[in-house]
């Protein structure tokens, strides 16, 4: 990295930090849940939408994202994601109702939904070829922080200030990234084909109205006639997609993706694994607070070894991999993290919180491996003209399920705790006994997909580090 021009470092420093700040933002406000709901007057089992707003439009979003870099410019496109997301902070630390909260959530999303799939492309743009591996690692790291300093973050100003500062925080970060978008990094353009704007419609419609839909009448709050109205626009959106991309050389996503049978399976594999996943960022912290009556902060400090355990795995997952196979792998991280979830929701109402820590990472490490299994598995056998678009439908549908997860996470806590939870007591217990029991069915069912994977015809390569000289 040394060898790159100065200003090109300052562009990749430029694209870390909205590689940080969307990252960080993704798990700050889980740990916040609790107080936002005390302070806003509502309920906590309403408050997963926070969460699911912004994902469920970083999933609509990302397929327009790559197309506009292209269009209009990455620095052009990154300074607007940059300055919609700082504007999305500052609404959401205004806000007064939960609703202001989830259309300001929404505004957020737009501006994420850009700012990672831009930060790449720009990356791309900006450093030679045989350095791009070198500089993603290098804009992507901060990523990984985030995570890391998300929970435990978000727990400190909740506890210490207020919720409001979670978003705050990014007011100042936001601003200087702004401007050093404008001064520092080149509006690079190519030339683009013509955007699929039809299909971009349909599947946003399809994907928002089903999730909508799921959420239903305990969440939302909705008539059955509304209810029934979202389920068939939802379906019939999906359905026009397919007659609209079947032999369209222009569709947003080829339907000959699906001919491909190994990432036909990795890719239903993946939602229906993450829907399962996508619960516990969730629920885990919630769990602390109401269930367990933990203080914001220590409920936040206790995410962290589960992030430690999947930055862990993520070394050694390739070896692993090649070892076992794909199959073996798969369907035993996915009946394992059943277990693990069950055994975190009985050792925390048992009292036995010094044994937390463990739990939570070991959840970490064979959350990390499904994950990465999963990803390559879906995409391993694509041939080079459909892996652009193969990809950006896993990375949609990587969103689209966490959504979903988190909306099935919130309508088994509503299904279970009714209308209020109390803190710490023994209804809250029952609910959350309830919740945890469903949740591991869901998270395990996964494992019928996984065991058709077939058998491994090759090894994934390691890139072996260097060995150190001899001191």
């Amino acid at each position: 990295m040394t060898e790159l021009p100065k200003n090109v470092r300052w562009q990749l420093w430029i694209v870390a930090f909205g590689f940080f700040m969307q990252s960080l933002d993704t798990t700050i406000v889980n740990t916040a849940l609790p107080s936002m709901a005390r302070s806003l007057g509502e309920s906590p089992l309403h408050m997963h939408m926070v969460i699911v707003a912004y994902v469920l439009t970083v999933a609509v979003m990302l397929p327009a994202s790559g197309w506009l870099a292209d269009k209009v410019g990455v620095r052009n496109i990154f300074f607007t994601a940059i300055i919609l997301f700082t504007a999305g902070s500052l609404f959401c630390a205004q806000a007064n109702t939960l609703n202001e909260l989830v259309m300001a959530r929404v505004l957020q999303g737009v501006g994420g939904a850009m700012m990672v799939p831009v930060g790449r492309l720009t990356v791309m743009k900006i450093v030679p070829r045989e350095q791009y591996m070198a500089a993603m690692t290098f804009v992507t790291l901060p990523g990984q922080v985030g995570p890391l300093l998300g929970p435990a973050l978000g727990g400190v100003l909740v506890e210490y200030a207020s919720w409001h500062w979670i978003f705050l925080i990014n007011l100042p970060v936001g601003i200087v990234g702004a401007i050093a978008t404008l001064v520092l990094m080149p509006n690079y353009t190519m030339q683009t084909r013509r955007f699929d704007f039809i299909g971009f419609i349909l599947l946003a419609a399809g994907m928002a109205t089903l999730t909508l839909a799921l959420d239903g009448q305990k969440g939302l709050g909705i008539s059955s006639l509304t209810l029934g109205i979202l389920v068939a626009l939802g379906v019939m959106s999906v359905l026009w997609y397919l007659y609209h991309a079947r032999d369209n050389d222009q569709a947003l996503f080829s339907l000959s993706l699906f001919k491909n049978s190994t990432y036909r399976l990795g890719l239903f594999g993946s939602f229906a694994g993450r829907v399962g996943s996508g619960m516990l960022p969730f629920m885990t912290p919630v769990f602390l607070q109401i269930g367990m009556g933990f203080s914001p902060f220590h409920a936040g400090l206790m995410m962290i070894p589960m992030v430690l355990g999947s930055m862990g795995m993520k070394r050694i997952v390739v070896q692993v991999v090649n070892r076992f196979g794909y199959r073996r792998v798969l369907v035993t991280a996915t009946l394992g993290l059943a277990i693990i979830s069950l055994l975190f929701m009985g050792v925390a109402l048992m009292g036995w919180y010094y044994a937390l820590p463990l739990v939570l990472f070991c959840q970490g490490i064979i959350n990390s491996m499904r994950f990465s299994s999963m990803n390559t598995l879906t995409l391993k056998d694509l041939p080079d003209e459909l892996a652009s678009s193969g990809n950006s439908l896993l990375s949609m549908i990587m969103q689209l399920s966490m959504s979903v997860g988190v909306t099935v996470a919130g309508l088994l806590l509503g299904m279970y705790g009714q209308h209020h939870l109390s803190i710490d007591t023994p209804v809250a217990h029952q609910v959350f006994l309830y919740t945890y029991l469903s949740m591991a069915v869901i998270i395990a069912l996964p494992a019928f997909i996984f065991a058709r994977v077939p058998d491994d015809t090759s090894k994934n390569v390691v890139i072996r580090r260097g060995k150190r000289s001899a001191s």
